[in-house]
């Protein structure tokens, strides 16, 4: 896929919090993390999802009541942030994995903080904090992101303490 970098974008809504969560929306930790973060609007970017119909129903419903929720591909996602279609207020914005959030970031979504949150196991992955698993890709991908000034931790709910992403690249790499 190729995308266009952004320059001079103005007027788009407040991201109060970027998570990455392979779970996407689900129960009572998205409850916690909109009412954290006090985000007036959910936007799941996943272009599996947002091609989807009937599970991006499912995901849709599943979301906290009175919350919009909105479900783009990168791209659509990508454009909505350079023309300001993100609209007012706060935003939990919210991508399965660490590569979606590259793109994002190499195309002009500014963010300057993310906290990953879920990243589920596989086959050549390590656990690195509770339920969240890296692979070399992973590990590259926060260094470069790391690299740029955005702020990265790793937390899963409120209640834990968040681990910057140094200590856990290190736990990683050990």
């Amino acid at each position: 896929m190729e995308f266009v970098v952004l320059k001079g974008v103005k007027d788009v809504a407040d991201i109060a919090l970027c998570r990455i969560d392979s779970r996407l929306i689900h129960g009572q930790v998205m409850t916690k993390w909109v009412n954290q973060s006090q985000a007036n609007r959910i936007i799941v970017v996943s272009d599996d999802l947002a091609n989807d119909d009937f599970m991006r129903s499912i995901y849709l419903m599943s979301a906290p009541e009175g919350i919009k929720v909105d479900c783009f591909t990168k791209r659509q996602t990508i454009d909505s942030f350079a023309d300001g279609r993100f609209g007012a207020g706060r935003v939990l914005l919210l991508l399965p994995d660490l590569a979606s959030m590259k793109e994002l970031v190499d195309c002009g979504v500014n963010v300057t903080s993310i906290q990953v949150g879920g990243l589920g196991g596989a086959p050549n992955r390590k656990v690195v904090f509770q339920n969240i698993t890296l692979d070399d890709a992973d590990a590259a991908v926060l260094d470069d992101l790391s690299s740029r000034g955005i702020e990265i931790y790793f937390q899963t709910i409120p209640e834990d303490a968040p681990q910057g992403v140094e200590s856990i690249l290190k736990k990683y790499r050990s």
